[in-house]
C-alpha cells in the first residue's frame, strides 16, 4: 500500500502556485524565445563572456517580467485556464517565429483572420505536428499533471506581493545594467518585440482589433464621382479591353526578364511585352497589398480604415461605363470587388483544374476568361476591365503551384515544410511556379491577341514578393521598414494588342521609356484610369506613366 501511494504522488505531484509560475515563466519567456535571443545578441558589439552575459541578463528580464504578469493574473482557480492558453498561443506563435523567421504583428493577425481552410491546411506539415507534440501537447499535459497546493488567501496574497516585487527589481535591474543597448537596439529594430511569444500575438491581437478590424456596417463614402471617359468610345471604334493580373508572391529577383540567370520566363521572352525591373509593392501581405493598389493612396499615405470605406479604382471605373469583373483563384479580393461583377467560374472548368479540396491551378483563370469573352454579345460595344487574381506562387506549398510539364527545375520540395528542405530544391520548387506564372500570362496574351472583337491590353503585377529562406526569413509580411528586397521588389510587366498600339502609340511609347525607372504599385490607379481614358480628379499626374513624357510636366519639373 505504501509503494502505491509513493508512485500516486510521483504520478500526481503538488507544488505551490509561486513555483507553477515560475516554471511557467522559464518555459516562455525562454524556451519559446530562442530566435528572439539569437537576433537581440546579434544585434550589439559583445563577444565572449560578455555576450553570454548580456545573453543572461535578457533572459532574466524576460522571464522575470513573465513572472510578474503571471504573479498578477494567476490565481489557483484560473491558473491552468491561463496557463494553457499562454502554452498554446506561445507555442504556435513560436513556430512561426523559430522555424520561418515570421514577426508577428497586426498585419500578420490580419492575414490569420483572412486565410481560408485551403491556405491554412498547406501549413501544417510534419515538423508542425512535432512541435505541437512537444511544445504544445506535452506542456499541456503538464499543466493538468500537476496539482496547485492550496494556501489561505492572506498567505497567497502576501507571497504574491514578495515574489512581484522581487520580480521587479530583477526586470529593473537588468534593464538599468543594458539600457544603453536595448535603447539603440530597440530604438532602430522596433519589430523585435513581434518576435517574443506569446506577447507578441496578444499586443498584435490588441492592435488589430483596433486598427485593422473590418467595421460593422460600414458606409462606404463616393470617390471619384466625376469620373467619365473622356475619349468616347465612337460606334465604329472597337472598344478596350483591359485585363488585370494579380499576381500572387512573385518576387522580381526570380524572373529571368529582371536579369535572373534561370529561364523562368521562356514564353513571355517571346512576345513584345513591356518588362519593369524596379516596382516596389506596397505592403508585404495580400491583405495589405491589394486594397492599397486599389485605393488611390500611396503606400506612405495609406491607411486600411480608409480603405475600406471609401470606393476604390474598380468603383470609379465603373462609374465612368465600364463594364468590371473579378474572376478569382485566391483567398477574395480583400473587399476590394465588393461593387463589382464577380465571375462565377462554370462547374465544367472547375471540375478540369480543381482538387478535391477546391483549390485551382491557375490554368483555370486562362479557361474563365476565353469562357467570359466568348459569351460577349457581337454586337456589345461597351469597354471592359477585367481583374484575374491568381493563385501564383503562394507558399508554401510550392509543389502545387505548377503542373507537371512546368517543373523544369529538380529535385523540388513537395512538401509544406519548407525550412526542411535543402536550399536548392526549396528554389527549384519556387522557380518552377514562376515558370507556370510565365505559362499563364503568355497564354493569356495569346488569347487576347486571338480576339478581335475589342482592342485588348494586359497589365501584371505581383501583389508583393516572398522569402525562400535569405537572412533566415521564409514566406512573406514581414514589417515593410525591415522587409528584404525579395518581399518588396515585385515584377510587372505590360502588353498591348496592335490595335491598341495604333490608337495610343505615343502613350504607349511613353510609357516603354520608364521600363528601368523606379517605380511601385503607386503609379497603378493613376496610370489605369489614364490607359481607359478616364478622366476624375482624384487622378494624380505625377503618379501616372502616361503623362510623364508631356512638355508640360516636364516644364513644371
Amino acid at each position: 500500500m505504501r509503494y502505491t501511494s509513493i508512485i500516486q504522488q510521483w504520478k500526481k505531484p503538488t507544488i505551490s502556485l509561486p513555483l507553477f509560475n515560475l516554471v511557467l515563466s522559464i518555459w516562455v519567456g525562454i524556451g519559446l524565445n530562442i530566435a528572439f535571443y539569437k537576433q537581440l545578441t546579434s544585434l550589439t558589439p559583445y563577444q565572449g563572456y560578455p555576450a553570454i552575459l548580456f545573453l543572461i541578463g535578457s533572459s532574466v528580464l524576460i522571464t522575470a517580467a513573465y513572472f510578474f504578469i503571471f504573479n498578477l493574473i494567476h490565481w489557483r482557480s484560473n491558473v491552468k485556464i491561463f496557463a494553457g492558453i499562454w502554452i498554446v498561443i506561445g507555442g504556435m506563435s513560436a513556430y512561426f517565429v523559430n522555424n520561418l523567421g515570421i514577426i508577428i504583428n497586426a498585419d500578420q493577425i490580419q492575414n490569420m483572420m483572412q486565410t481560408n481552410t485551403t491556405e491554412a491546411f498547406d501549413l501544417i506539415n510534419i515538423r508542425l505536428i512535432v512541435w505541437v507534440v512537444f511544445f504544445i501537447l506535452v506542456p499541456l499535459y503538464f499543466i493538468y499533471w500537476v496539482n496547485i497546493k492550496k494556501s489561505t488567501f492572506s498567505h497567497t496574497l502576501c507571497r504574491k506581493m514578495l515574489y512581484s516585487a522581487i520580480s521587479l527589481v530583477l526586470v529593473f535591474g537588468c534593464a538599468y545594467l543594458y539600457y544603453v543597448d536595448y535603447a539603440a537596439i530597440f530604438r532602430e529594430n522596433r519589430e523585435l518585440k513581434g518576435m517574443i511569444s506569446p506577447q507578441n500575438v496578444v499586443a498584435a491581437s490588441f492592435s488589430y482589433y483596433k486598427h485593422l478590424q473590418p467595421p460593422k456596417n460600414t458606409t462606404i463614402h463616393p470617390y471619384g464621382r466625376d469620373a467619365h471617359q473622356f475619349i468616347q468610345t465612337a460606334t465604329h471604334q472597337t472598344p478596350k479591353l483591359m485585363v488585370l493580373v494579380i499576381g500572387e508572391t512573385a518576387r522580381a529577383e526570380s524572373f529571368q526578364l529582371n536579369g535572373y540567370d534561370r529561364a523562368t520566363n521562356p514564353e513571355l521572352r517571346k512576345l513584345n511585352i513591356i518588362n519593369f525591373r524596379n516596382v516596389s509593392s506596397c505592403g508585404t501581405a495580400t491583405a495589405v497589398s491589394v486594397p492599397c493598389l486599389f485605393s488611390g493612396m500611396t503606400r506612405q499615405a495609406y491607411t486600411e480604415k480608409v480603405a475600406r470605406q471609401r470606393e476604390n479604382l474598380l468603383d470609379i471605373i465603373q462609374r465612368a461605363g465600364y463594364k468590371v469583373t473579378w474572376i478569382n483563384n485566391n483567398s477574395g479580393c480583400k473587399e476590394v470587388c465588393n461593387r463589382v461583377e464577380r465571375y462565377e467560374i462554370p462547374e465544367s472548368i472547375r471540375k478540369q483544374w480543381c482538387d478535391s479540396k477546391g483549390e485551382c491551378k491557375d490554368e483555370i483563370l486562362i479557361d474563365s476568361l476565353n469562357a467570359y469573352i466568348q459569351a460577349i454579345p457581337k454586337n456589345d460595344k461597351t469597354p471592359r476591365l477585367i481583374v484575374l487574381h491568381q493563385m501564383g506562387s503562394h507558399g508554401p506549398a510550392y509543389y502545387k503551384r505548377s503542373t507537371h510539364q512546368y517543373t523544369p527545375f529538380q529535385p523540388t520540395c513537395n512538401t509544406s515544410a519548407i525550412q526542411g528542405c535543402s536550399q536548392q530544391a526549396l528554389i527549384n520548387t519556387y522557380d518552377n511556379s514562376i515558370v507556370y506564372t510565365d505559362h499563364i500570362l503568355a497564354s493569356t496574351i495569346n488569347l487576347l491577341n486571338k480576339q478581335t472583337q475589342f482592342q485588348s491590353a494586359l497589365w501584371y503585377l505581383s501583389d508583393h514578393g516572398e522569402s525562400t529562406g535569405e537572412h533566415g526569413m521564409y514566406l512573406h509580411g514581414a514589417p515593410y521598414q525591415i522587409a528584404p528586397s525579395q518581399q518588396t521588389h515585385v515584377p510587372m510587366i505590360m502588353w498591348f494588342s496592335t490595335a491598341w498600339r495604333k490608337h495610343q502609340a505615343s502613350t504607349v511609347r511613353c510609357i516603354e521609356s520608364q521600363k528601368n525607372d523606379v517605380l511601385s504599385q503607386d503609379n497603378v490607379f493613376h496610370t489605369m484610369l489614364s490607359l481607359l481614358n478616364i478622366h476624375t480628379t482624384t487622378l494624380q499626374p505625377t503618379l501616372d506613366l502616361s503623362q510623364q513624357c508631356k512638355p508640360q510636366l516636364q516644364n513644371r519639373a
